[in-house]
Parts: structure tokens; sequence; C-alpha cells
């Protein structure tokens, strides 16, 4: 199998936004229009969008630690089969496997590091790349 990259995709589209919360709701509204586009049912659409949030909100917070000087790219290819989504940043990266389990007892109280483990429970398929800068998700008509 051949390694999956943005440009092996078909129909990608790019929006880059400043690394501001603000501003990531214009990928948002564009990628669940495409949604609503392609008549996804409203749980696969629930679980899209939570994890298109928790992607952005950590590549905005925790990769370019909301420096607005540095950009998130979103790449996103909609089809009446499936959503592919990429959001990468600019920051140093981080080991996915080194972030702490937040269903553990001791981390229960702890109100962060649940994005991970909610993307990975929402998609499909997901992939860090380029050490940690880019989340690559999935999710299949069912």
């Amino acid at each position: 199998m051949t390694k999956r990259e943005p440009e092996n995709e078909a129909g990608f589209r790019v929006c880059v936004i400043r690394s501001e919360q603000r501003e990531t709701e214009l990928p948002k509204r564009a990628i669940l229009k495409e949604l609503r586009r392609c008549r996804f049912c409203t749980e696969t659409t629930f679980a899209i969008k939570l994890a298109l949030e928790e992607a952005l909100a950590n590549a905005v917070r925790h990769g370019n630690r909301r420096d607005p000087t540095k950009t998130v790219t979103i790449r996103y290819s909609i089809t009446p089969e499936r959503a592919v989504v990429i959001v990468r940043d600019e920051g140093e990266g981080f080991e996915p496997e080194s972030v702490p389990d937040p269903t553990t007892p001791d981390r229960l109280p702890v109100p962060s590091g649940r994005g991970i483990m909610l993307i990975k429970a929402y998609m499909d398929e997901v992939e860090y790349r380029d050490q940690g800068r880019e989340v690559y998700f999935v999710k299949r008509r069912k």
C-alpha cells in the first residue's frame, strides 16, 4: 500500500487560516456545508464536526501555541462515500503516544487531553504525521 498524502486525494479543497480560534469558523462552516450537500446523517455529521473542532483547537492551542503569525492548513475532501480531513499546524510537533490517557483516575479531573481520544473514538481512521504536526482522519458513510 502506498502512503496516503494530500496530493494522492483527488478533489481536495484547501483553507489556510491564522492561528486564532475565531478563524476556525470558516473551515468548519465550509466542511459542514459539504457534509449537508452529500447528505451525511446527523450522527455522522456530529462525529466529523467534533473531530474537526478538536483537531483545530489542538492545532491553534497546542501546535501553534496561539501564535497569530503562524497558520493552520485544512485540507478536505467530502464525497457521498466518505469525509477526509487533514489539519496541519506549524508547531514543533509531538508524540501522540506520549499523551497521557485522559480516562485514568488521576487524569479525570484534568480539563485537557481528551481531544486525541475523541478524534480516535469518532473517526474510522486517524493518522498523525510529520511528528504530530498533521492529523489525517476519515469518516466513512455507514
